[in-house]
């Protein structure tokens, strides 16, 4: 959500904005909430004004009647109940107002970093760097979860009968293998400053209005029944709401932190066989990371949390590569963001493992956190980006470390969480 005084004070660079996210439906937003602005800032003036007249009348009538005049204190009393009447009135059209401007603003985009590509959508997304050299070997590798069954890892039959489509049981080495990604993702985070923490798996609706759009949350969330509960999608929505209405000393600025959670998404439409398996799913775990700091600051750490996850997959000889989101990708609250992909030799190009974003203090102004700093109080800026997300991530592990006899690598940094194992035998 951005600044309001800033959209009254730059309604034209508010619009160039919308236009370059491809989203002409919402250029009349702008004037309207420019206009139900003016009527709530009348309506908080008046009704400034007539506390302040009614308080000093209210002070009078004590004197008045004290004198003896009491027809005049009379008519200040009546004065009083006036000016109580017409305050009631503009309290409840501020309320009114105020609800109307905020859904306007939420719905507004936010302001996009000037580097950012313009484009209509992730089809126009801009490649960065390449990381590491894309092989792709002189036999035929299988469809991911055919790799797991090879090894006993996998039970989808099983999933759908207990909880439907989209979920899985990871049985044996892989199952081991998977939380090995969790576990040294933990670990590399740790080693590199960040403090770790295991967040609530649900949050209350103010919280996943703070975090996210509308879209997104009609997209995302499991909503709990009877209850204002929602299922995290990632725990970038529980670490962001875990400084709700808080005043953050800027002398502890930057907050660093690492998180694990199950994730829950729905995951909506239908997906091609690329998409099925265990690389599109209901449920998942993963590692991830935030950053609260000072605006100046969020550039930075933005290059230093995408960097992170690229260095993660090296450090298992995954190639990678960096995509920058163009405008028409970019959610609404983004600023700048970029995809980590990772290739596939199956496929013979990259896919998505991970998703960089720098939020600027859209996050922050909508569930307000402020930092108190030496000239005064501001809005924090967040950052979140993924270390891992596993099973996803297992594709790309599988893939590039399997060999023409079906057996698969084990990277040597994730050996010590697999009991020492060099290499996973097929028994299939």
């Amino acid at each position: 959500m951005i600044d309001i005084k800033f959209l009254r004070e730059n309604p034209d660079a508010v619009k160039q904005n919308i236009k370059n996210k491809f989203q002409d439906s919402k250029l009349p937003l702008v004037d309207e909430v420019i206009e139900l602005d003016a009527k709530l800032r009348a309506a908080k003036t008046e009704a400034d004004n007539l506390r302040a007249n009614r308080n000093k009348v209210s002070k009078e009538i004590g004197a008045l009647m004290a004198q003896g005049k009491k027809e005049e204190g009379m008519a200040a009393k009546a004065k009083v109940t006036e000016f109580s009447d017409r305050l009631a009135e503009c309290e409840k059209l501020e309320e009114e107002l105020g609800e109307k401007v905020t859904k306007i603003m939420m719905a507004i985009p936010n302001i996009i970093d000037p580097s950012v590509p313009i484009g209509k959508d992730d089809s126009e997304n801009v490649e960065v760097t390449k990381y590491g050299e894309p092989v792709v070997p002189d036999f035929e590798i299988p469809y991911h979860t055919d790799i797991m069954e090879s090894f006993g890892g996998i039970d989808l039959d099983s999933a759908r009968k207990v909880a439907g489509n989209g979920f899985y049981y990871l049985v044996g080495d892989i199952a081991r293998l998977h939380s090995a990604c969790i576990a040294y993702a933990r670990d590399f985070m740790i080693d590199r400053g960040f403090t770790y923490c295991v967040p609530p798996f649900m949050i209350r609706s103010g919280v996943v209005t703070g975090v996210m759009s509308f879209a997104e949350m009609d997209a995302m969330m499991y909503k709990i029944e009877g209850e204002d509960l929602y299922l995290i999608g990632t725990s970038e929505h529980s670490m962001i709401g875990k400084y709700i209405d808080t005043i953050i000393e800027e002398d502890t600025l930057p907050h660093t932190l690492t998180s694990y959670s199950p994730c829950f998404r729905k995951e909506k439409g239908a997906h091609g066989i690329e998409e099925r398996g265990v690389y599109r799913i209901h449920q998942f775990e993963k590692q991830e990371m935030i950053v609260v700091c000072k605006p100046e600051d969020s550039k930075m750490w933005f290059d230093k949390l995408w960097q992170n996850t690229v260095d993660l997959f090296r450090s298992m000889d995954v190639p990678v590569r960096t995509l920058e989101c163009c405008s028409g990708d970019l959610a609404d609250l983004k600023v700048k963001s970029f995809d980590v992909e990772a290739w596939s030799p199956r496929q013979k190009k990259y896919f998505e493992v991970g998703s960089c974003s720098n939020l600027g203090d859209a996050q922050a102004r909508r569930l307000k956190i402020r930092v108190n700093g030496k000239d005064g109080k501001y809005f924090a800026h967040t950052l979140n980006n993924t270390v891992v997300a596993p099973p996803r991530m297992l594709i790309a592990l599988l893939e590039n470390n399997l060999n023409a006899d079906g057996s698969v690598n084990i990277p040597k940094v994730l050996q010590p969480y697999m009991g020492g194992k060099e290499k996973l035998i097929p028994n299939k």
